[in-house]
């Protein structure tokens, strides 16, 4: 049993960018520890799939059709939610959007969508659920970043810049809400196999670049989302997955000149790749 079942004896979550991924494998685990989950998706047709099969491993749906930069829009979810549940114990900040381009041939237009899913939409759940976990003086908000913000590569910086905003935005509520007993931890990952790259619109040199680590990296989402339950329960701020992520942590640290130039190297092998098969 992970450790948040225990924590949180009432087992309620809520999950955006459920319908597959991480959020499905999140909803996954919980599931077979009998969690209600609040799924929420802009993708119903996959949405409903998940949640039958949610349903089967033991867990208690609760569906939410749910574009997460929609204010409005969430904040009656988060509502609804809260009333059906009768609280919420989990809050996960998952959905998001992968992209790239040159920074000034990504139209603004671009930038706004990305800024709204990734960026905003953590901050619509954060401000429409805090309240209630301030009440109650329990809860943990588990946010999805990225290794991204790390790395910062080339042509990703409409990406780069809302994970990193993520991360700020965890560090913050980590400080305000220890004293109401609110756990917060900042998921930062690298590659892994999941669909984020299905509403690319940077072009497709980068989205098969993008593709080519995600096939390369050889982790499923629920072997990622096993582990960061299970770090999570320990009270994690910081969620740094896997090893090689960790090690580029480090060195940004430690050697940051250095490990922009190894960045720079790799992306330059990556799209010289991705040109080559589309060529």
């Amino acid at each position: 049993m992970y450790q948040l079942s225990k924590i949180h004896p009432q087992k309620r979550a809520f999950i955006t960018g459920a319908a597959s991924g991480l959020g499905k494998a999140f909803a996954t685990e919980l599931a077979k520890e009998g969690w209600t989950i609040g799924m929420a998706d802009i993708n119903i047709v996959e949405l409903e799939t998940a949640a039958a099969e949610i349903e089967k491993l033991g867990g208690k749906p609760l569906l939410f059709p749910l574009d997460v930069s929609d204010k409005e829009q969430y904040k009656k979810v988060a509502e609804e939610f809260l009333v059906k549940a009768g609280g919420i114990d989990l809050l996960f900040n998952n959905a998001g959007v992968g992209d790239g381009s040159a920074f000034e041939e990504y139209s603004l237009e671009n930038y706004e969508w990305m800024v709204g899913i990734n960026q905003m939409g953590v901050i619509y759940g954060c401000y429409y659920f805090i309240p209630t976990m301030k009440k109650q003086r329990s809860g943990h908000i588990l946010n999805t970043a990225s290794a991204a913000a790390i790395g910062c590569a080339p042509t990703m910086g409409a990406y780069n810049l809302t994970k990193a905003a993520v991360v700020a935005i965890s560090e913050t509520l980590y400080g305000e809400l220890m004293d109401f007993n609110i756990q917060v931890s900042c998921i930062q990952p690298t590659y892994f196999k999941t669909n984020v790259v299905q509403y690319a619109r940077g072009g497709e040199i980068v989205k098969k670049a993008t593709q080519m680590f995600i096939d390369k990296s050889g982790l499923e989402a629920d072997t990622v989302a096993q582990e960061i339950l299970t770090r999570a329960g320990n009270k994690e701020l910081y969620i740094i997955l896997p090893k090689d992520a960790r090690k580029m942590w480090l060195f940004k640290r430690l050697a940051p000149t250095w490990f922009r130039k190894k960045v720079k190297e790799q992306f330059m092998y990556a799209m010289s790749k991705a040109m080559r098969r589309s060529s």
